[in-house]
């Protein structure tokens, strides 16, 4: 296992010189046994909710995987960044620092993403086909049928550590959490250049086959030198279809105790995007939906060659946590921008008075952003930036 060996700095404090910091603390890193690297802990986190990072910023050692196998970048995002939310309920951010997968490589993670096939030194983790798929007479019907019937279900297998010092002044790896993306849709070509075709995936199916993968990736993970004997966080995450303009959500963790290799019982997520305007958004959250119609109106009122208004909310437990509005305009001069972002932040007030969600508008002109409102749960009054 990987020990991090802490040395103390002396804060000299002289009455000419003002300290506008807390010192960092420098620690050495053990590689092996013949080599070691100088880290930083920082003093600060940015909030009281999120992870110091140790220094010098360590690239996970499966780095570009992830961009070659989940096609929607927003999936990407979610997938590391709810993980290490979920992270939190495991690995206390007072107690533990955040490093990039340190063990599952490159190699490991291509391996596991292939389809199984007998007599394979590393057994993909994704069905098997029953038919030859490289022969020349192969009946393209026969394949197509095959691969609906079996789809690759597992997209990736993301990797985060959690460091924590020890009674001894010792910084080691105190746990991992792993999530595996599932896609809602497997979309495949029979042949190079072919045509795509795409089979939906219900969510209970793909929850069967999730079991037996975490199940398999949690033996496989005890095998790698290091994490023998560590917590593991197991999170499943169900992507969303490629085009879709909101990303997937996770729907089931479970932790993996120490030493252990089986997984108990799952623990459900009742996590979910939602996309204004929408049937879906109407039909299911109608008093929002109702609010954002009549904030639409309110901003073609004021500029009526505005494209349109789209939200995006974040719910857990059906309840919501943060709504996203994007307004792309086109500005011809900053006043403009200044004017109607006033507004905008007129219209914040009086009409999204509830502060038990965060709140974040985005105007933008061209592509580029022009305005910021945001509004952090529990503030009535929001934050305006306007950029030069």
């Amino acid at each position: 296992m990987k020990m991090i060996c802490l040395l103390a700095i002396l804060l000299i404090v002289t009455s000419c010189a003002p300290s506008f910091n807390k010192q960092d603390e420098v620690v050495e890193e053990t590689q092996d046994e013949t080599s070691q690297e100088t880290a930083i802990i920082p003093s600060y986190n940015l909030t009281e909710e999120t992870y110091r990072v140790l220094l010098p910023y360590k690239l996970s050692k499966a780095r570009g995987v992830i961009v070659n196998q989940v096609a929607n970048r927003l999936d990407i995002d979610e997938l590391e960044e709810g993980l290490r939310g979920h992270s939190k309920d495991v690995f206390d951010p007072e107690d533990y620092y955040f490093q990039e997968g340190q063990y599952i490589t490159k190699d490991m993670a291509y391996d596991w993403l292939e389809r199984y096939e007998e007599g394979e030194e590393e057994l993909g983790l994704n069905p098997e086909l029953n038919i030859e798929t490289d022969e020349e007479d192969a009946d393209p019907a026969e394949l197509i049928k095959e691969e609906q019937n079996n789809p690759k279900y597992l997209s990736y297998v993301l990797e985060q550590n959690y460091l924590t010092k020890t009674e001894d002044n010792v910084v080691q790896l105190g746990g991992v959490s792993i999530g595996i993306a599932l896609k809602s849709t497997y979309r495949f070509q029979t042949e190079i250049g072919g045509p795509d075709y795409y089979q939906d995936i219900p969510e209970d199916e793909m929850l069967k086959e999730a079991n037996s993968i975490a199940q398999e990736v949690v033996q496989r993970t005890r095998e790698i030198a290091g994490l023998e004997n560590v917590p593991i966080m197991i999170a499943i995450y169900r992507e969303e279809a490629y085009d879709s303009i909101v990303p997937g959500n996770f729907i089931a963790k479970t932790v993996v105790s120490k030493g252990s290799s089986s997984i108990g019982d799952w623990e459900s997520i009742d996590e979910e995007f939602m996309l204004f305007p929408s049937n879906s958004a109407e039909e299911k959250y109608p008093d929002i939906s109702a609010n954002l119609q009549d904030f639409e109106q309110d901003v073609a009122d004021y500029f009526p060659n505005y494209v349109s208004v789209v939200g995006k909310g974040f719910y857990r437990d059906e309840q919501l946590e943060k709504l996203t509005i994007e307004i792309p305009v086109s500005f011809n001069g900053k006043a403009e921008v200044i004017g109607f972002t006033q507004y905008i932040y007129g219209l914040v007030i009086d009409g999204f008075q509830q502060a038990h969600y965060a709140l974040e508008i985005n105007i933008t002109s061209n592509g580029q952003q022009e305005a910021l409102i945001t509004r952090s749960i529990g503030e009535e009054e929001p934050t305006v930036h306007i950029y030069h």
